[in-house]
């Protein structure tokens, strides 16, 4: 019982992690097709472009059943919000990668992430179940925090 318990916790975990090892090879990715392209509005619209043409297919594939288009359009105006959200994140990482580096793009997007998630968890905005803010979530995203420092300013002089 309890393999399996580790496992289905693990698999979650796992892929969450997998998601979050290949960020900096898609923002480096990105940033390269933008430059090649002339512009990074270009990098973006072709990795978007690229995303539309790996999901069709799959949904294909795995028989995904019709979506609910009525039920979409009658939920909450923040349903939508994803769409314009990930396009200012793919268009934010493919021009400012060439300039901060992975690294520091990377690290500060999770600051970003961790800090809005928590205050997202505990007013349980868009449908989710509130998390209270506790001394451990705020000291974590501290931590995250001071990670921003530390890559972003390693002892470089004149940064």
């Amino acid at each position: 019982m309890f393999i399996k318990t580790l496992i289905i916790a693990f698999i979650p975990t796992g892929i969450a992690f997998l998601a979050g090892a290949l960020l900096p090879i898609q923002v480096s990715g990105n940033a390269a097709v933008g430059k090649a392209l002339g512009h990074p509005l270009w990098g973006a619209l072709v990795s978007l472009t690229v995303s539309m043409l790996v999901l069709v297919p799959l949904l294909w594939v795995i028989k995904v059943p019709s979506p609910r288009l009525a039920v979409a359009l009658a939920g909450p105006w923040w349903l939508w919000i994803g769409g314009i959200v990930g396009a200012i994140y793919v268009l934010s990482a493919t021009a400012l990668t060439p300039v901060l580096g992975a690294a520091s793009f990377i690290v500060l997007v999770v600051a970003g992430q961790t800090i809005a998630a928590i205050g997202v968890d505990h007013w349980g905005l868009m449908g989710l179940t509130p998390r209270p803010v506790t001394l451990a979530r705020l000291a974590g995203g501290m931590l995250i925090v001071v990670g921003v420092v530390l890559v972003q300013y390693n002892g470089r002089s004149g940064s």
